[in-house]
């Protein structure tokens, strides 16, 4: 990564999309943001601090590039450590950072599986020495992700770790569950369930209903995810511990969250970009670059998904970027894993699902991608934080006109997975910084 040192100013970047503006970062920090002083040789914003020649200055033409804080993603898989050959810690911080990401939170099913603090504290080093962006470990929440005993929760987030979660599995055990929001509520952490009852959707495939008898693949009913939803959001109302839901993907979910938070119970819940923008009609030819789990469901369910994210029903977007190399993919639908890529594409696909004409309420974007997450994850004193003057110079550039066409071969995570292959997207991101550091730059324009 190229380093904070020497004054960076961005000349013409539309911060959350409003009026163009100039923005001069230096060590680390946004120290101005300006309006343009017009150039009469080309049109352009010019900042008077343009006019500065010192060597340690670099000025970068960014006119027109949307400016938002850099994303943050509460549910990423890297695969390390145990399976290097989907991704590693810095294959997959390097697409987060092509994707426009700061944080992201590192799922413990690995191998082995991160339920100790001595797991957690090398997921920390290990990320110190080789991520492109900031990486923050979720700890399981019972041992070996079995669901029998409780992994030392207290131990684990005093080493680091920020959320703790069986994502993978369902922690179907409820007295298992409230401990562990107990837990959570001692420790100012949270809860994050992979809501899957395992006797109402054991041996699911793909969404009941018409795909599951178009294919003949064995079905995940909406009520597999929607039960145990159902009984979690009332343990968390009981035990004050704060609790979060995976990959909402239903709308009786939808109304189950309204419904808890209604009530004032500390319930949270995301919806990844694929559930956004992708329904179950995907999935009738059986490619199983379409198999994740939750399953894609029905259009209906996706409006009601966007609905809830815009009016905040559900909070945030998270990507679950699931890495899985071509040859287990490559397999018929029901020996191939479950999981999407994400990272790299969540941005564009969300500006898509959500966006209204050609320019998305990039506001809301900034809220659902960024905002919220750091601030669920308790991350808020350094992520999703204001584009504004004092403010740390974390953010991504969106250049709102590229037209990009998703070519999986161009992936820079260690696996090709994405189900987005061959889709055109009006937006792309195109440069990313952290603290003043730029962590991806595709087109070059901020190294000089």
């Amino acid at each position: 990564m190229n380093g904070p040192a020497g004054t960076t100013i961005l000349r013409g970047v539309r911060p959350l999309g409003g009026a163009r503006r100039d923005v001069t970062v230096r060590g680390g920090r946004i120290v101005s943001v300006t309006d343009p002083v017009m150039d009469p040789g080309n049109g352009h914003g010019a900042s008077a601090a343009a006019d500065v020649t010192t060597a340690d200055v670099t000025t970068a033409d960014c006119d027109g590039l949307i400016m938002l804080p850099a994303l943050v993603d509460l549910h990423t898989h890297l695969r390390e450590p145990g399976d290097a050959a989907s991704e590693t810690i810095a294959s997959g911080t390097g697409a987060a950072a092509h994707g426009g990401y700061s944080d992201v939170l590192a799922m413990a099913n690995c191998v082995p599986v991160t339920d100790t603090p001595e797991r957690v504290r090398h997921i920390i080093e290990r990320a110190a020495r080789t991520a492109s962006c900031r990486v923050h470990p979720v700890g399981a929440v019972t041992d070996g992700l079995a669901g029998r005993d409780l992994a030392p929760l207290d131990a684990m987030a005093a080493a680091g770790a920020v959320m703790f979660s069986d994502d993978g599995v369902c922690v179907d055990d409820p007295a298992l569950l409230m401990r562990a929001l107990e837990a959570a509520r001692r420790t100012g952490t949270l809860v994050a369930q992979h809501a899957q009852c395992p006797r109402l959707a054991a041996g699911g495939q793909i969404n009941a209903g018409a795909a599951a008898r178009a294919t003949g693949l064995p079905p995940w009913p909406a009520t597999g995810e929607e039960t145990i939803v159902a009984r979690d959001v009332v343990l968390a109302g009981a035990t004050g511990g704060r609790l979060h839901i995976c990959h909402v993907s239903t709308a009786g979910t939808v109304e189950i969250v309204r419904w808890a938070k209604a009530r004032g119970w500390p319930v949270t819940a995301e919806v990844t970009p694929h559930h956004l923008l992708l329904t179950d009609l995907m999935t009738r030819d059986s490619d199983p670059l379409h198999k994740v789990n939750p399953p894609l469901r029905t259009a209906q369910d996706v409006a009601a998904l966007r609905a809830a994210l815009r009016d905040g029903t559900i909070d945030a977007v998270a990507t679950d970027h699931a890495p899985h190399t071509a040859s287990s993919k490559d397999n018929h639908w029901c020996e191939a894993p479950f999981g999407m890529l994400g990272l790299e594409t969540a941005l564009p696909v969300v500006a898509q699902a959500l966006g209204a004409g050609d320019e998305p309420d990039w506001n809301l974007l900034a809220t659902v991608m960024s905002t919220r997450p750091a601030r669920i994850a308790g991350l808020a004193d350094t992520a999703g934080r204001p584009l504004r003057a004092g403010e740390p110079a974390t953010f991504t550039l969106v250049d709102p006109r590229a037209d990009w066409r998703v070519d999986r071969t161009e992936s820079v995570s260690a696996s090709d997975n994405t189900p987005f292959h061959g889709m055109t997207f009006r937006h792309r991101v195109v440069a990313t910084m952290v603290e003043g550091r730029v962590t991806a730059d595709i087109d070059r324009r901020l190294v000089p």
